[in-house]
């Protein structure tokens, strides 16, 4: 089968983005990255903050993968609210110096294959891109890559899009998507692209955040996991 333009020749990648501490969104995930039999797995960044962000460190950690920082693994980033940062001050506390020092000076970007591996854009881990951002904006973001595919995360949704004889997937997010239904979201690259939605146990991890202590477990539990927020909503915040 020749490669659909765009798309990655080479090694099956599982793209893994935004975890967000959520354990058993992961475990799912990797079970089924493993019945997938992929040779590489990309951990796009944000991978630690969140509800059980020590156990998410250790997990992905154990395994032969590759690492992108996010902006949310910056810990001394600023945070968007009192509320969300006294949940990153909680984070940084669960986590011991080593860790702390692996996520802040985990690389920028990956290369494999004809594929750029990114948080957010090519320029920076928090300039958001979705399905309103424009032709001309996206052409812009996306001009000096030298790689026909780009793969990011950040906004916790899912996209497809081509633009200048490039394409550029959001992979979607493991532990805290803003989609139509609960689940975790991830991407498999390979000669083609697809987009996933791998369901897991959302009492059990709804249970498993509620017992973690984090200042948030209730909201994130009851919001993020059992409900979710919707891509209507994500997009009238974020915008294009």
């Amino acid at each position: 089968m020749c490669p659909e333009s765009g798309a990655a020749s080479g090694a099956s990648v599982a793209a893994l983005y935004d975890v967000h501490g959520n354990v058993p969104a992961l475990e799912a995930v990797l079970a089924e990255v493993g019945r997938a039999g992929v040779d590489k797995i990309v951990f796009g960044g944000d991978l630690a903050s969140g509800p059980l962000p020590r156990e998410t460190v250790e997990l992905a950690r154990s395994l032969d993968a590759v690492y992108v920082r996010g902006n949310a693994d910056r810990l001394d980033s600023p945070a968007m609210s009192p509320e969300w940062d006294a949940a990153r001050r909680w984070v940084d506390g669960q986590l011991d110096e080593e860790q702390i020092a692996w996520l802040a000076n985990l690389d920028f970007s990956a290369v494999i294959d004809d594929t750029l591996y990114v948080h957010a854009t090519p320029q920076d881990d928090e300039t958001v891109v979705t399905e309103l951002t424009s032709d001309e904006r996206l052409a812009e973001l996306l001009a000096e890559v030298d790689q026909a595919l780009v793969v990011a995360g950040h906004t916790h949704m899912q996209i497809d899009r081509r633009v200048g004889g490039k394409r550029f997937v959001n992979a979607g997010s493991v532990g805290m998507p803003y989609e139509r239904e609960p689940g975790a979201y991830w991407a498999l690259i390979s000669d083609d692209i697809e987009l996933r939605r791998t369901e897991y146990d959302l009492e059990r991890a709804a249970a498993a955040i509620r017992a973690s202590g984090h200042p948030m477990a209730e909201e994130l539990a009851a919001e993020n996991v059992l409900t979710i927020p919707s891509r209507e909503e994500a997009l009238a915040a974020f915008g294009g």
